[in-house]
Parts: structure tokens; C-alpha cells; sequence
């Protein structure tokens, strides 16, 4: 199969509108903060033939991948092996003073999902790894085996949102006392053993610890609130900014940042607001855009999408 055919981009149509009044000029910079396997990457280099692409991503399997499927492109674009947060090193590594346009695609990447032997999908039995960027860090299984039964209930509750992490947390101490849990069909088999029957109804498991493991392992919390206030401050007069985000974490960040950055600083009471005091920035869409419901049969990765523009 083609990367068109196992990478569906989300929102493509709809990031390509709101970025294209700020990519209409010849050597306009458009920054995909979350390169993946090149999806966005590619639409925007085959509508846009002035722009150049600066693409970034922590994971080198998705920048090699990448580089191939943008061979055809390779001397509009620049390919930057950092995690988002590193929006300013990398375009000066660039040799750009600022971005035109930036995308960010947050969450787990389709590859890093698909390729079992990353440990990221609970659906597929794997080494507990769930590391972005595979030459560096600490794994999911490093978390699993040292972590205190506070500790791993704080992420559960904090990253995962779950509301079985105390459950959680003490099976997965009484499992690692008899043998390491190295695997993710491991520890997939610990959480539904833990899982009261009536809550298994409600959705596998897994779920939500996959995703506590996998923002803990990643620090992508902590990144994306350096990242967003980066972008903003990388961006040019009538530059802008698209973020899809994928759960509510990242999603009310993104909303954060972008509403600070829109508002105005004016003191109460001042009857005229000072220059110095305006908004640096405007919102494009009103709240979060969704992924429409044709969107979402076609491409059921799109269905938790939730999309904020200024």
C-alpha cells in the first residue's frame, strides 16, 4: 500500500483554508511542528509551489519516511529531527527569521500506532516502549517497573483522566512483585483482570493508562505548553497558527494559550486601549471545530479531533 493509503491527514481541507492567506506569498514558511509520515507536509508543498516546508519530528523513523514520500519536493523543504517545542532552533538552523504559517497535528502519529513493535496500541502485544523518539528517554516499561503506587495513580487520574487509577496502580505493584512487566500484552492482561465486569462495557481497559504511559514517557504536556507560546512568538505579522489536538488535555493548553495571546492587557477602566496593551493575535474559528460526520466514517482517527486557529 501507498502512505496515501495508509495515512489519511485530518482536517486537510480545512488547515489548508485557514493557513492559506498566510502562504500566498513566494518564500512563505510554513512549519509542520509534527511532520509524521508527511501528509500535511505533502498538500501543502503540491497546492502552494512558492512556499517551503520546515518540517520537524522527534520520531527519525517518521522523518526518514517523511524525506521519502517528499523526495519530489526535497528542495522546498527541511527536515529537523527536535521535539516541538524547538520551534526557534530549528528555524535558525533554517537560516529563517520567522514562520508564515504553523501546524501542529498532535498525539500519536499513525505510525507510531500501526507499528507493533513500538508498544504504543494496547490492541497489539509489544515491548512496553511508547518512546517518540526511540534514541533517547526512558520507557513506558521503566515507568511501569519503578514508579510508587502514588506515583503511577497521579498520572493515570492527571494524563489519563481515569477513574479506576488507584485499581490500576496497586494491581500493576502486586503483578511486578512476581515478574517484570516488559510487555504491553502484560500489562493489558493486568488492567482487565483489575477491571470490574460492568466497567469493561464501557470501553477497553487499557485505554486511558496507554495514554497516562505514553504523555508521562513523552512529557508531551509540559512540551506543548512551551511550544504553543514558541510558535506564537516565531510567527510574522499575519502569520498563523492551526493545532489540532486529539484529548481534552492538550485540547484546553491549546485553548489557553491562544486566548492569553488574543486578549487584550488593558488595565481596567482605561477608556481608550493603549497600543501596547491590544491583542497580539485573532481567533479564526469561534471555540473548537470538529471533523465533519462524513469526515469521521472515512477516517475514524479524525472522530476526537478537536481544531483551534488564530
Amino acid at each position: 500500500m501507498s502512505l496515501r493509503d495508509v495515512h489519511t491527514p485530518v482536517l486537510l481541507d480545512r488547515c489548508v483554508e485557514l493557513l492559506a492567506p498566510a502562504l500566498q506569498k513566494d518564500g512563505a514558511v510554513l512549519v509542520d511542528a509534527t511532520l509524521g509520515m508527511g501528509g500535511h507536509a505533502e498538500a501543502f508543498l503540491e497546492r502552494f509551489p512558492g512556499i517551503r516546508v520546515i518540517g520537524l519530528d522527534r520520531d527519525q523513523d517518521a522523518l526518514r519516511i517523511a524525506g521519502e514520500r517528499l523526495a519530489p519536493f526535497a528542495d522546498r523543504i527541511t527536515l529537523v529531527h527536535t521535539v516541538y517545542d524547538g520551534i526557534a532552533a530549528a528555524l535558525k538552523t533554517a537560516g529563517v527569521a520567522a514562520a508564515d504559517g504553523i501546524l501542529f497535528d498532535l498525539g500519536v502519529s499513525s505510525l507510531q500506532l500501526d507499528v507493533a513493535d513500538r508498544g504504543f496500541a494496547y490492541s497489539q502485544d509489544a515491548p512496553l516502549d511508547m518512546r517518540m523518539d526511540q534514541t533517547t528517554g526512558r520507557m513506558a516499561s521503566h515507568v511501569v517497573a519503578t514508579y510508587s503506587e502514588g506515583e503511577l495513580r497521579r498520572i493515570f487520574e492527571r494524563y489519563g483522566e481515569e477513574k479506576l487509577s488507584g485499581r490500576y496502580a496497586r494491581a500493576i505493584i502486586r503483578a511486578r512483585e512476581t515478574a517484570p512487566i516488559e510487555r504491553s500484552g502484560q500489562l493489558v492482561e493486568i488492567l482487565i483482570a483489575a477491571t470490574p465486569y460492568a466497567a469493561q462495557r464501557a470501553g477497553h481497559p487499557a485505554k486511558r493508562v496507554f495514554q497516562a504511559l505514553r504523555i508521562e514517557v513523552n512529557g508531551e504536556l509540559a512540551v506543548l505548553e512551551r511550544a504553543i507560546p514558541a510558535a506564537l512568538d516565531a510567527l510574522s505579522v499575519g502569520g498563523r497558527i492551526v493545532v489540532l489536538a486529539y484529548q481534552s488535555l492538550e485540547d484546553r493548553i491549546v485553548k489557553r494559550a491562544l486566548a492569553a495571546a488574543s486578549a487584550s492587557t488593558s488595565p481596567a477602566g482605561l477608556p481608550v486601549e493603549l497600543p501596547e496593551h491590544a491583542p497580539r493575535f485573532r481567533l479564526l474559528v469561534r471555540g473548537a471545530e470538529l471533523a465533519s460526520d462524513e469526515e469521521k466514517a472515512r477516517n475514524p482517527r479524525a472522530a476526537p479531533v478537536r481544531l483551534r486557529a488564530a
